[in-house]
């Protein structure tokens, strides 16, 4: 009985572990669920067929952990303020935050003078603004096969994925 007891009570409590862990990360999940995101695939899906053509996103991501990958599909009121974003989270770390938002070029944002820090060139020739100006977080913004791209990266870890990782990223979009 004694040889049963052990292994019995460590797999309950490896059970009860694992619970607590899929809980806490089903809370976590839960918040971006509230808010209108969902796996990303599937909000991916909605705006290829909401705008009836295809959006490409970068085969590279900065070279930070994530634990959550997921997307959501804008649908507001006119089209200008429609788009396509993706949030890549670390539950553990709320600094590695990285953020892509996509929209149709006719509807793009446009940045003010004093909020570019830098211009910058692609490997396609096309033109990206690098800007700092927004607390809290980097963006870089391009124009690539019809979408104006806006990468956001949190400003807490931008030793670690600098403006050259943007442009790496920006880069490989094909």
């Amino acid at each position: 009985m004694k040889r049963l007891f052990v292994p019995l009570s460590i797999f309950l409590f490896l059970l009860v572990i694992s619970n607590d862990v899929r809980a806490s990360n089903d809370q976590f999940e839960q918040g971006y669920y509230d808010i209108g995101y969902k796996e990303m695939n599937t909000a991916l899906q909605e705006s290829t067929e909401h705008f009836k053509r295809d959006i490409a996103l970068p085969s590279q991501l900065p070279p930070v952990p994530f634990t959550h990958a997921l997307g959501r599909f804008n649908d507001l009121e006119g089209n200008e303020n429609d788009g396509f974003e993706i949030e890549y989270i670390n539950k553990d770390s709320g600094n590695n935050h990285y953020t892509i938002r996509i929209k149709p070029v006719e509807h793009r944002l446009e940045l003010r003078k004093e909020h570019i820090d830098r211009l910058l060139k692609l490997k396609d020739g096309q033109d990206a603004v690098f800007s700092s100006w927004l607390s809290g977080a980097n963006l870089l913004v391009f124009e690539k096969g019809g979408w104006q791209y806006i990468l956001s990266v949190d400003k807490q870890i931008s030793n670690v994925v600098t403006e050259d990782v943007l442009v790496d990223i920006a880069n490989s979009i094909k």
